[in-house]
């Protein structure tokens, strides 16, 4: 893991610890100055809210649950698109990639930066919400035996993720986190061996021979490929959000090691369960992918999947609302005081996130179009782009050292080429697909307010297409060499 440190930040020439002591955090005490930690944002303060409670171990569980959310109803969709040989490479190689820690862009870009990456937080998630409001939806669907409308459903899941984010402290959120990620592994192991035990997949032809359609390498086209690249590229891209985490640590020095054990555990499972499930049910696969054991199974993997996917999205709402109120608190008194203007402020910034992202879900209720689209414009510039480019600011001095210096340069130089060729390429695949989705009806318009909703996005996908794509018979080609010039 690569962490990138201000010039303020120092190490204890001690323990090595490193000390975050920056004249705009709080003061430590000379028994946390000892051990190496300081109180960073949230201080110590008589009668208020004690944050800094979360243990390294509560930390790892936290990371996982982060990590192993709504990707892996996707991620096995993405495998029939790209082959398992090609699925498997790109699980790997992304979950290695976003081991890179992005650290504050104010250390590059000043104030721009860091509002940059404000914006960029609180877009990713809402999109991410947004995905789970879309997927816990289609579960209580699939749970429901009557026709009640899905944007009933989608507004009974906005209102359970809103509660589980508005708690404020991760350490009383962990022991929800625990719940939520052995559910969700529960429900995908079970799901997992009902397809091994099925002679064909329920969407198969009911008779007769047909072909699974599992090959090792897969030729999709260019929007089709750059979509499942994305929907892999964000399962493991969630480590940018492992951030506000750190000032919730009792010992912020445990976070590498939380992460690591997160990353490693989280690689190993969407890599074997993706696999297996692509095995047997080839390209028959449905998004989200527990449609694909028939109705039985379906439910039941929807009913223990429940409490995670609630909980896993209200973590990343959470996430966002943390950042939000922090930056509109920070250095005030009702930062960690039990007050009206904190409570007001907190729950507001819960109740706004989730308005957005169930107007989102309506507009465009399509799980792996949401989560490229998440990874496109903001997970790609986290987990890629910025971590390249502030070890750049760190490592100025590599550019013209010894060779293996500059072999270490122009690998960082790749990671940001590979970057921003995630991002233009799957924004423009994104809003292709949204275009196309539209055009064919795959995005339905029931209810008034997904007519308007999707009206307006239908605009904004084709204002993307217009400016991302002059000429259409160009950009792909010339993308496609930028991408074979970074594994070069």
């Amino acid at each position: 893991m690569t962490i990138s440190l201000s010039q303020e930040n120092k190490k204890c020439p001690e323990t090595g610890n490193i000390a975050l002591d920056g004249p705009q955090l709080g003061e430590a005490s000379t028994e946390e100055t000892e051990r190496g930690e300081s109180r960073e944002i949230f201080e110590l303060s008589q009668g208020g809210v004690e944050f800094r409670t979360v243990s390294w171990q509560r930390a790892t569980v936290v990371f996982i649950k982060i990590s192993f959310a709504m990707s892996i109803l996707a991620t096995p969709g993405a495998l029939a698109a790209l082959g398992s040989v090609g699925g498997s490479l790109c699980i790997i190689g992304f979950t290695t990639l976003n081991t890179l820690l992005p650290d504050m862009m104010a250390f590059t870009w000043g104030r721009i930066g860091r509002e940059l990456v404000g914006i960029q937080v609180i877009i990713a998630q809402i999109l991410i919400s947004a995905s789970g409001i879309v997927t816990t939806a289609t579960g209580f669907n699939a749970l429901s035996s009557h026709g009640t409308c899905t944007v009933t459903f989608a507004l009974v899941s906005t209102i359970l993720v809103t509660i589980c984010s508005s708690i404020r402290m991760f350490s009383r959120l962990g022991w929800l986190t625990w719940i939520g990620f052995f559910t969700f592994l529960l429900a995908v192991f079970i799901f997992t061996v009902a397809v091994t035990q099925q002679d064909r997949p329920p969407a198969a032809p009911p008779t007769g021979d047909f072909d699974l359609g599992w090959t090792p390498i897969a030729y999709p086209s260019f929007v089709v490929g750059m979509l499942n690249v994305e929907n892999i590229f964000i399962s493991t891209a969630g480590s940018s959000m492992f951030l506000p985490v750190i000032s919730e640590m009792r010992r912020p020095q445990d976070y590498r090691k939380a992460c690591i054990s997160a990353g490693f555990i989280v690689g190993a499972m969407y890599l074997s369960f993706s696999l297996v499930i692509y095995r047997w049910c080839g390209v028959w696969l449905s998004v989200p992918v527990f449609g694909s054991a028939g109705k039985l199974f379906k439910q039941i993997s929807y009913g223990i999947a429940m409490p995670g996917l609630v909980i896993g999205v209200g973590i990343y709402q959470h996430v966002a609302a943390k950042y939000a109120f922090v930056r509109l608190l920070r250095d005030s008194k009702h930062l960690q005081a039990n007050t009206w203007v904190h409570w007001l402020t907190w729950l507001g910034i819960n109740f706004i996130l989730g308005a957005v992202a169930f107007v989102v879900a309506e507009a465009v209720p399509i799980l792996d179009y949401l989560l490229a689209l998440a990874g496109a414009l903001c997970f790609a510039p986290f987990s890629l782009i910025f971590p390249a480019l502030l070890w750049f600011h760190d490592h100025k001095d590599y550019k013209s050292g010894p060779r293996i210096q500059k072999v270490k340069y122009g690998l960082h130089a790749g990671i940001v080429i590979l970057g921003l060729f995630m991002t233009v390429g799957g924004t423009y695949a994104v809003s292709i697909s949204i275009k196309d989705a539209f055009s064919s009806g795959d995005i339905a318009q029931e209810c008034c307010t997904g007519l308007i909703l999707s009206i307006y996005v239908k605009q904004v996908a084709w204002g993307c297409v217009f400016i991302i794509r002059p000429k259409e018979s160009i950009i792909p080609e010339r993308l496609l060499r930028y991408s074979q010039a970074t594994y070069i």
